[in-house]
């Protein structure tokens, strides 16, 4: 499937969602977030991972410009709350994100590489926080930017627009890893497998834990996070994980 500015491929197992305004440098207009908000939130039954690529040379530039200048208090508001929406919804779904980033990614286009739950670049991409520079600071791609590279590396980024590029990236935490352009979707590819392999019910359960816990003191972390172990110890999945572990043998997870 494909709307006017994102591409949906369902791959069996994975679905494959794709930036397509190639000619906007992949800039998140209002009707881009829509859709890539529609898409995640209806994926199909059978998804267990999704791969969000773009199309062109660029990852994203961000959110589209023409339609803040001049544009009302109203109109800017409904723009960053659909963005936050569209981050948070990545999060909230079981299924991992991953991020396939071709090419430059800046701005809200960077908030959208950190919002993924894992990202591979090409060694040709580049990482940037911009706004400073043309009088709109970058507030909200702050928000995922701090809790992935942490707050003096952030801090560079939004203070002076610089860019990174995808070695640092990796170094500072905001990506996996960066391969040869011409080993991206290989490695892409390498990583969903792997997680694919996988118990579905327990990868959805430890991303949902993963983000419950991220924000909570060391104390609170583990309170909470021994209930969820306690619950996923005996699912059906754990006592077959466990018991092929022992016995020498690939699991066969249950349906």
């Amino acid at each position: 499937m494909t709307g006017d500015n994102l591409a949906v491929k369902h791959d069996g197992r994975v679905t494959r969602l794709t930036l397509d305004r190639p000619d906007r440098r992949n800039a998140l207009a209002l009707a881009t977030m829509r859709e890539l908000i529609e898409a995640v939130e209806t994926l199909p039954g059978e998804t267990e991972l999704v791969v969000l690529g773009a199309e062109g040379p660029v990852f994203s530039a961000g959110h589209d410009l023409s339609e803040m200048v001049g544009a009302t208090e109203d109109r800017h508001r409904l723009l960053f709350d659909v963005c936050t929406e569209m981050m948070l919804v990545l999060h909230r779904i079981p299924q991992p994100v991953v991020a396939k980033v071709q090419g430059p990614a800046t701005a809200a286009g960077c908030q959208l590489v950190a919002s993924c739950d894992l990202a591979v670049a090409a060694d040709s991409a580049w990482f940037a926080t911009p706004g400073v520079k043309i009088g709109l600071f970058c507030s909200t791609p702050m928000v995922p930017l701090t809790r992935a590279v942490g707050r003096k590396r952030a801090m560079e980024m939004l203070l002076t627009g610089d860019r990174i590029d995808s070695a640092t990236a990796v170094e500072w935490g905001l990506v996996n890893r960066a391969v040869p352009d011409e080993r991206l979707d290989a490695e892409v590819e390498d990583l969903v497998e792997r997680i694919l392999s996988s118990s579905r019910r327990v990868v959805g359960l430890g991303k949902e834990a993963f983000y419950s816990q991220v924000d909570e003191t060391e104390e609170d972390a583990y309170r909470s996070m021994a209930e969820v172990m306690t619950g996923n110890a005996g699912l059906a999945d754990a006592q077959e994980g466990m018991s092929a572990f022992l016995e020498k043998r690939p699991p066969t997870w249950p349906e």
